[in-house]
């Protein structure tokens, strides 16, 4: 059985997104504006780039850059089964800015195969928090990590990152960041706030707090949510109050920072 099920997102630069199971597709020579980024979930897929075919097994990473022509089809009976994005190149240049000594612009990836677990076990999350989660800080710290630490391992070109300190420039996105939890703010906007890029904003902040952005922003959440539960607020009222997007949503994100539910919290600080 054949399946696909697509994605665009505006909040990411108009990402694409695609989760599909094939086994009859054959796919003629085409080319995409942006870069196509693949994890082979199961069976194996057969494809042209480079002037060769590669074949791409179970849990190997396919990239392929941009406007270069390629193709796919099956390379087992069974068909295959993967989950691809298509960053454009402008969507990676904007992630590189001021991160080398020299501009890097977009990348350029030599292989066309590659195997690299870490790597995979990232894409996977990603894709899968793409999938469910609904804050833009969330899904844009995971993305832009993943892109970034595809560069740093799998760019034909290598580079020495520059070292920066702009402590005060991330305080000010950090009090902006407390002042504004509630809201749906996105990783964008915070990098501008600091004047960096976003590759520097995480790398800073996760260096000053030990937490990503959002990390930072759901324990600073719950922690506000609990003084509102401790006020006798109801847990529907306060999931809402604290920018969480529904009563399911802050339950689950309560119960993994403290360990028990928002219910079980207000009973015991009832007593």
């Amino acid at each position: 059985m054949e399946k696909t099920v697509f994605q665009y997102h505006h909040e990411l630069n108009g990402l694409e997104v695609l989760h599909a199971q094939y086994k009859q597709q054959n796919f003629a020579r085409h080319s995409h504006e942006g870069y196509t980024i693949g994890l082979i979930e199961n069976g194996a897929q057969r494809f042209f780039r480079s002037g060769a075919n590669h074949v791409a097994p179970t849990s190997s990473i396919i990239l392929v850059n941009a406007d270069q022509v390629h193709n796919g089809q099956t390379a087992t009976e069974q068909g295959w089964g993967y989950r691809a994005m298509y960053p454009t190149p402008e969507l990676f240049e904007s992630l590189t800015d001021g991160i080398g000594e020299t501009q890097l612009g977009a990348p350029y990836f030599e292989k066309a195969v590659v195997f690299d677990p870490m790597l995979a076990k990232q894409m996977a999350f990603t894709f899968d928090l793409l999938t469910s989660e609904k804050s833009i800080l969330a899904k844009q710290s995971a993305l832009y990590q993943l892109l970034i630490n595809l560069i740093t391992r799998h760019n034909k070109r290598s580079f020495c990152l520059r070292a920066t300190s702009r402590k005060p420039q991330l305080v000010t996105a950090l009090d902006y960041l407390r002042d504004y939890y509630f809201e749906n703010i996105s990783l964008t906007e915070l990098a501008a706030i600091a004047n960096m890029s976003p590759f520097h904003f995480i790398r800073q902040f996760k260096a000053e707090t030990g937490m990503t952005p959002h990390v930072y922003q759901t324990q600073f959440r719950v922690n506000r949510a609990k003084q509102m539960l401790r006020s006798g607020l109801a847990i529907n009222e306060v999931a809402l109050a604290v920018g969480f997007y529904d009563q399911s949503h802050f339950h689950r994100y309560f119960k993994k920072n403290m360990g028990l539910t928002p219910k079980l919290y207000c009973k015991a600080v009832s007593v």
